[in-house]
C-alpha cells in the first residue's frame, strides 16, 4: 500500500497558474491619509501577496496590478475609509489558467 497524502501546493505555485489582467480603474484605492496615522498597518502584514509596503515617513505604498481579489486588506483594516475595494471590472483581475 502507496501513502498518497496530499500535498498543499507552495503560495508561488499557485500563482504561476493565474494570470493577472490589469484594468484602466483600480478595483483597489487605498487613501494614504488615512494610512499615515494607522498604528497597526495590519495590512502590510495580512496581504499574502505582499502588495502593501510601509514608507519611511510613515505611509504606505500600494501596488493593486498584483492583486489576487481575496480581500483581506478590506477585511482587516480599521481605519475608516482607507480602504475602497470592489470587484474588478469584466474581463480584468484575476483569470485562472487550467494546467
Amino acid at each position: 500500500m502507496t501513502d498518497q497524502r496530499y500535498v498543499e501546493p507552495a503560495f508561488e505555485d499557485v500563482l504561476s497558474t493565474v494570470e493577472f489582467r490589469v484594468a484602466e480603474r483600480p478595483h483597489i484605492t487605498v487613501d494614504t491619509e488615512v494610512c499615515r496615522s494607522c498604528t497597526t498597518q495590519a495590512c502590510v502584514y495580512a496581504c499574502p501577496a505582499d502588495l502593501f509596503v510601509p514608507t519611511s515617513d510613515g505611509g504606505i505604498l500600494f501596488n493593486y496590478e498584483q492583486c489576487f481579489e481575496c480581500g483581506t486588506c478590506y477585511q482587516i483594516c480599521d481605519g475608516q475609509g482607507a480602504i475602497s475595494w470592489s470587484y474588478p471590472d469584466g474581463g480584468y483581475g484575476v483569470v485562472f489558467r487550467k494546467g
